[in-house]
């Protein structure tokens, strides 16, 4: 079966159903919350919710419990320099997302089995203060053999540039709030 990868992410850290059905159906949820030890009744309870209204789910940095409660897939942070896809056996439509900063993380990334690479920041954010901007972004993007998604920094007032990227698709954390 061919693997549906969606286009548009958002990053939650808290099961909010309101703040889920808010968003369009073909936007995947990664949950990411690395303040808290992962609770596995509440992913379970957010498996089970993006079940029943269609959405993708993916649960940041670990592959074990993202496969062992058949979620969408896993997001491997571009601090994790541990992670092989090889060493699991991850059923056909389990999708590995990951992401980077620069284009030695983004080889690491390619190297560890990642299908699609978050390359980041797009635009300045208050913990980036320089961001890749349009150009660098579509320079390291050409280089990179997966989908590209673009993150950091995008709201309303720059999200028309992202045509003039090579971004496979778009992230975002506050622009959806």
């Amino acid at each position: 079966m061919h693997k549906k990868i969606p286009s548009i992410f958002t990053f939650i850290s808290s099961f909010e159903k309101e703040e889920i059905l808010n968003l369009d159906q073909n936007i995947g949820i990664i949950f990411r919350n690395y303040n808290e030890k992962v609770n596995k009744k509440n992913i379970y309870k957010l498996k089970e919710f993006c079940k029943v209204n269609k959405r993708k789910f993916f649960l940041a940095n670990d592959a074990k419990l993202a496969f062992n409660l058949n979620l969408d897939g896993v997001y491997i942070p571009a601090f994790n320099r541990t992670f092989y896809a090889k060493k699991y056996n991850f059923k056909k439509n389990f999708i590995i997302l990951g992401s980077a900063h620069n284009i030695t993380e983004m080889k690491m990334k390619e190297k560890q089995g990642v299908e699609v690479i978050f390359l980041s920041p797009l635009f300045k954010t208050k913990n980036y203060k320089n961001g890749l901007d349009i150009i660098r972004f579509n320079m390291i993007s050409k280089i990179c053999k997966k989908k590209v998604i673009a993150l950091g920094g995008i709201n309303k007032k720059n999200i028309k540039k992202l045509k003039i990227t090579n971004a496979y698709g778009f992230s975002g954390i506050s622009y959806f709030r």
